[in-house]
């Protein structure tokens, strides 16, 4: 049995939402059993509940010795807010856990791979489970914790490390004390509801502030919003453009993204997770 406890690091869900996640595992993945944390359904403005509030929720998943997984309910903003502070108080069981999110939840994964707390994974959230497509992208996640690796992004070597983020997280990440060591590794980013000057504008800083990596994969952009004039290259030729400028290989595609096609991506060499 893998317990799964399940809070909300940035923005709330609802009952319906969590109660879809808890139809399917009980429908199709009886070695699982998920606990959502009261937390998740807590409002304050835009946030699941104010800061200490989802700090202290973290917590009390990440440090509980009875879950095996912490898997953040949903995106939004806020978790850049609780990472430093969560990843400080975290203990010795907390360091043994598989940490699942993307998105905005990318603060958390960033800055619990750099203090080297458990394994952290770009997978689909459950806020997702009430659409079938959803539901699609959250069993390659929860196959992925019973073994199947399947839903891996299929690139994955297992032999060069990588890592998954969205693209303004990894960009306002650079420079600050959660950003993990990417040297050595394929980095893959996605984006969404972003105009593409944007987009390029968050690539010419990661041109000058990441390490030297093994290349970039570029996931989804979805969702770009229309601008009063085209800016005259896609998302495709923005990555190239500056990959080429810092100097880094561009390796095309990359199945991540707000889609249901969402593949699953542990940061590190790719591997199911420990079974207990």
């Amino acid at each position: 049995m893998t317990n799964i406890a399940i809070c909300a690091p940035a923005t709330p869900i609802t009952r319906e939402q969590s109660l879809a996640l808890e139809e399917l595992v009980a429908a199709e993945f009886p070695a699982h059993r998920v606990t959502f944390h009261d937390q998740c359904f807590e409002r304050q403005g835009h946030f699941a509940g104010d800061d200490l509030r989802r700090l202290t929720a973290l917590l009390e998943c990440a440090n509980d010795p009875a879950f095996d997984v912490v898997w953040f309910a949903k995106g939004g903003y806020g978790s850049n807010r609780i990472a430093e502070a969560a990843v400080a108080q975290m203990n010795a069981s907390a360091r043994a856990k598989t940490y699942v999110g993307f998105s905005d939840c990318g603060y958390l994964l960033a800055a619990l791979y750099r203090a080297g707390i458990g394994q952290s994974v770009h997978g689909s959230m459950p806020v997702s489970a009430r659409s079938e497509g959803g539901r699609e992208a959250i069993r390659r996640v929860l196959n992925w914790l019973q073994g199947d690796t399947s839903g891996v992004e299929p690139t994955l070597d297992g032999s060069t490390p990588a890592a998954a983020f969205n693209l303004i997280t990894l960009a306002m990440i650079a420079g600050t004390p959660m950003m993990p060591d990417l040297s050595g590794h394929v980095v893959m980013v996605e984006e969404v509801s972003e105009h593409l000057y944007a987009i390029d504008r968050m690539f010419f800083h990661l041109a000058g502030t990441l390490p030297r990596i093994a290349g970039l994969r570029l996931g989804s952009i979805t969702d770009v919003p229309e601008n009063y004039v085209e800016f005259g290259q896609s998302e495709e030729d923005i990555a190239r453009f500056w990959c080429a400028r810092a100097g880094v290989p561009y390796l095309g595609r990359a199945l991540i993204g707000h889609t249901s096609a969402n593949r699953v991506v542990p940061f590190g060499l790719a591997s199911p997770p420990a079974q207990t």
